[in-house]
């Protein structure tokens, strides 16, 4: 197992090639496997010792022990289950298609939305560690490693997969095989926003829970890889209780807030049956782009020509220079002919 999650890491590195050729490629799997079974040993030891001591100061258990069903628009329910029995035309009228290729839909009321952020409250207080969900978001959480894997794994599979292989027939084939479940968090004097990024997951969901707040729109742009990727197509303005689904590969960023507080729970899909097979997005050829970029699609930390367009946010120019967006071969014919040949 360790060894196909290491082989998996490396065939979603841009250039896998490139990055093996420098390696014995067996040699390196065999270490790499063996690294990972003692850290992820290591962490399911914390992570069950952290489960085991929160559990008693839980203030809502049904959000660990339910499907979360009950707290479902029950139109939706009931669209659900006719689609489990192959009927499309209850569900299709609910999901609203903000652009092409990325939809959202109402999921939850005031009630589910109000109990999980008095959950996350009662966690902060309790003092136990919180391990925060990836580089790039400095709050939140991972709710995973709080004890609510069990619960969102049912949730993926009674809500979540059913949608995506509706949506997403291609990423979702054959059901969803794991989850990276975690909270973010945007207020003034912590994080504002997030910078032009794609997701480490096959089909994103990402459900508001509020607060109150205003501003922290998501900007959408295009898909990995093709040649529209740094185009802008859409800004989706978050509501409590309503969740976008999008693809993984789909660039997007989350645009600074204004006022209060906005937290997201977001959820990585994963189908190793997809990243296995020939249609897998990193296993597709990149596109040169056809133009410049649209400003609002740029990455400070990951596009070289950034600084080009614009200037770098305050304490981010440390960036400058370490970008590899758009890879020499893919760049857009008026790019400036020193960073063509940068790479």
């Amino acid at each position: 197992e360790a060894q196909r999650i290491v082989h998996s890491f490396i065939h979603r590195r841009e250039e896998p090639a490139l990055f093996l050729e420098c390696y014995d490629y067996q040699t390196m799997l065999d270490v790499l496997a063996w690294s990972l079974m003692c850290t992820c040993a290591r962490a399911r030891g914390r992570g069950d010792g952290i489960i085991a001591a929160y559990k008693p100061l839980r203030r809502h258990p049904d959000l660990f022990d339910s499907s979360w069903l009950q707290y479902m628009d029950p139109t939706l329910v009931e669209a659900l289950e006719r689609l489990r029995d192959g009927n499309e035309t209850a569900i299709r009228p609910l999901l609203r298609e903000e652009v092409p290729g990325v939809y959202s839909f109402a999921l939850f009321g005031e009630e589910f939305s109000d109990a999980f952020l008095d959950e996350l409250d009662g966690y902060y207080a309790s003092g136990l560690p919180v391990y925060r969900p990836n580089s790039m978001n400095n709050y939140g959480i991972i709710v995973n490693q709080i004890g609510m894997k069990p619960a969102l794994t049912r949730f993926q599979k009674a809500v979540l997969q059913p949608i995506a292989q509706l949506l997403f027939p291609t990423q979702a084939q054959g059901g969803f095989d794991s989850h990276h479940s975690f909270m973010v968090q945007y207020k003034a004097g912590q994080d504002l926003g997030l910078d032009m990024h794609t997701d480490d997951s096959d089909v994103t969901f990402n459900i508001c829970l509020g607060r109150d707040f205003s501003g922290a729109s998501l900007t959408i742009c295009g898909d990995s890889r093709t040649a529209e990727h740094r185009q802008f197509f859409h800004s989706y303005e978050h509501v409590r209780g309503r969740v976008l689904v999008h693809l993984g590969s789909r660039r997007h960023g989350a645009d600074d807030i204004l006022a209060g507080e906005r937290n997201n729970l977001i959820v990585w899909n994963t189908n190793q049956r997809y990243r296995n097979s020939a249609q897998y997005v990193n296993r597709q050829p990149y596109l040169q782009e056809t133009r410049e970029p649209d400003p609002r699609c740029l990455s400070y930390t990951h596009d070289r020509d950034f600084d080009h367009f614009l200037d770098y946010p305050p304490g981010k120019s440390e960036y400058r220079g370490r970008g590899w967006c758009p890879p020499a071969f893919a760049c857009y014919d008026s790019m400036d002919p020193v960073l063509k040949d940068e790479l």
